[in-house]
């Protein structure tokens, strides 16, 4: 079920808020939601469902054993059997048929086997369920004795399969006692209605020509043809995720949690290392307290900052699929960090146009790279935009996509940037800002729900992580 659909919209989220209505304590209402979140979950991963529960049971669990425990050594193996635990079936899951392919790939046995079907959104709930281990080892969380409570931390459904990836820190009072009040709820129906924008209005529209363009063999298009398809997927990629985001964080506003941002214009960003500060916030400080900071940072000199780095983009690469290509977009994006880190490319003076030409470049090209299906076709791509494969700089195709498309490639321009943010800054506009919100509001709702109900191109791309 994703929230972009007629089923959510009409059916799970009303019975979801009516219910919480009913329900006038915290309690009742978490075993209402969480509840909820099982179905929610289920309604696409069926059986898979079981992998859910199993996790939430493992880590309520093995936090309880750590807190029951005066033994520092006995905490430290308690820790440990939790991240293999939850890495065992992350990798089974995720990676067992990658890795059976490639054995076979260099042994040159090939033999049938079952492919192993991957549960949607594993790596955001292992991850979540994995801080709240760490964090009540680390004594940053109070354990949970209440198996309700941690299992609706970690399937809650507005942040269960895309993220944003949510601390039990940061919503640990709130899941004791909250408050469900208009003024949230209105907070909430706009961030939500702004993410359903995005996504139904901007980012399904540039799937639809990305996908078309990437079907095609690179070396038979125009090098317009190929830049218009990475342009398309770099907008699509942008706002299908953030809006996925804005939508978990307003639903989150609706029932009375607070999620933090996960995103923050990433493509106004000067270096790549700033685009990393932008993108996908949450995963990119889950890695900097997990793994980057306990490593040892910058603490210990400027080789084993490097080393660091690297494992923590290796680890990136990998966690977003099992496949090549996001491998080697991971080692990437860590070399250009730790180039830039070297040279101290954020201190110095350099144009802020120049800078954010240099990183849209740069991510443009990892894009292909992360929407290739696999080396061969990336590589068959970047040529063709660089102009080495011989066809030509434009032709009727580049046209025909570029006539079709030119109008949202323009909004996903405006709206990519903080242009309303920055007029804001005038106390005018601000004041009519405030009072064509509402109007506003409907009419990007009632666009988005006519898309939807013609349409039928709605996948969201990190629910494949």
């Amino acid at each position: 079920m994703v929230f972009s659909s007629e089923i959510f919209l009409f059916c799970f989220f009303p019975a979801a808020l009516i219910g919480c209505l009913i329900c006038r304590t915290t309690k009742l209402q978490n075993i209402w939601l969480l509840l909820l979140s099982i179905a929610f979950y289920a309604y696409g991963a069926r059986k898979v469902v079981l992998v859910l529960i199993f996790s939430v049971f493992i880590n309520w669990a093995i936090a309880l054993l750590i807190t029951g425990t005066e033994s520092l050594k006995a905490k430290r193996w308690l820790l440990a059997l939790d991240v293999v635990l939850n890495l065992s079936y992350l990798f089974y899951f995720k990676y067992y048929n990658f890795f059976r392919d490639n054995i076979q790939a260099i042994t040159g046995h090939h033999s049938e086997f079952t492919r192993i079907a991957l549960p949607i959104g594993i790596s955001f709930f292992t991850f979540q369920a994995l801080s709240y281990c760490i964090d009540v080892y680390r004594d940053k969380s109070l354990v949970q004795k209440s198996i309700v409570n941690v299992a609706l931390y970690i399937t809650f459904f507005p942040q269960l399969i895309a993220g944003p990836i949510v601390r039990f820190s940061t919503i640990s009072k709130e899941i004791g006692k909250r408050s469900m009040n208009m003024e949230d709820f209105n907070d909430g129906v706009i961030r939500f209605t702004y993410g359903l924008g995005k996504k139904v209005l901007i980012a399904n529209l540039m799937g639809i020509m990305a996908d078309n363009i990437y079907a095609m063999d690179p070396a038979q298009i125009s090098t317009g043809t190929a830049w218009l398809a990475s342009i398309a997927y770099t907008f699509q990629i942008f706002f299908d995720f953030s809006g996925y985001s804005d939508m978990a964080i307003g639903l989150g506003r609706m029932f009375g949690f607070h999620f933090l941002e996960n995103f923050n214009y990433p493509y106004i960003s000067r270096s790549v290392s700033e685009f990393w500060r932008r993108w996908h916030i949450s995963l990119s400080s889950w890695f900097r307290d997990y793994i980057y900071i306990p490593l040892g940072g910058n603490r210990r000199g400027a080789k084993r900052q490097i080393f660091n780095l690297a494992v923590v983009w290796l680890c990136t690469g990998v966690w977003h699929g099992a496949n090549w290509t996001f491998i080697l977009w991971g080692i990437i994006y860590g070399a250009l960090i730790i180039g830039e880190k070297l040279i101290r490319f954020d201190k110095r003076n350099i144009p802020a146009p120049v800078g954010r030409i240099y990183t849209l470049l740069i991510v443009n090209f990892l894009w292909v790279l992360f929407r290739a299906d696999n080396l061969s076709g990336a590589t068959g791509m970047l040529k063709t935009m660089l102009g080495a494969s011989g066809t030509g700089l434009w032709d009727k195709t580049a046209a025909f996509y570029l006539m079709e498309n030119w109008s949202v490639l323009i909004l996903a321009l405006i709206v990519s940037v903080p242009l309303v943010r920055k007029l804001k800054e005038n106390a005018a506009f601000a004041k009519f800002a405030d009072i064509v919100r509402p109007f506003f509001v409907l009419l990007v709702l009632l666009l988005s729900v006519s898309f939807m109900v013609k349409g039928a191109y709605n996948p969201f791309i990190y629910f494949n992580f």
